[in-house]
């Protein structure tokens, strides 16, 4: 089995924008968060496999975007990129993370609430105000987002 690693994507390295578009449809939306924000990328074997996109805020961050190739899926990457971030935002002093998603978005859900986040609130039709064309996954409308959060304690 190929090693994984996290790194930074490098300065003038290109966008993994497809990857991105795994977990946000609108490129325009992407492009509004991703240049105020600290992007980093999963490789196996030279080939990058996931992304994360982490904003931060203050005393708090968001992660804006994780998403693995669909040819990776199911091997544990999200969870890798998700406790990245956890341990990113403790080595930065940050004392919540935040992450928004689908009520349709049901493997991430599990994955977020797996790695302790908590939901924190729900905007109801966000993505019927938001995207301009419905968005279905699972067999189900997404409608709402969700925003679960992560209270960071120091660690000892």
């Amino acid at each position: 089995m190929t090693a994984m690693q996290i790194r930074a994507l490098a300065p003038g390295e290109p966008l993994p924008v497809p990857l991105l578009l795994l977990a946000d449809p609108s490129e325009e939306l992407i492009l509004s968060y991703i240049h105020q924000s600290h992007t980093f990328v999963a490789e196996k074997a030279g080939a990058i496999v996931g992304v994360l996109v982490l904003q931060p805020q203050g005393q708090l961050a968001e992660i804006r975007n994780v998403a693995v190739d669909a040819q990776h899926q199911g091997q544990g990457i999200g969870r890798k990129l998700v406790e990245f971030a956890v341990a990113w935002a403790r080595e930065q002093s940050i004392k919540q993370l935040l992450v928004c998603t689908g009520n349709s978005s049901l493997p991430a859900l599990a994955l977020y609430q797996r790695c302790g986040f908590r939901v924190a609130s729900i905007d109801k039709g966000y993505f019927l105000r938001t995207y301009p064309e419905p968005i279905f996954e699972n067999g189900l409308p997404c409608t709402d987002r969700i925003k679960l959060r992560l209270e960071l304690q120091p660690q000892p």
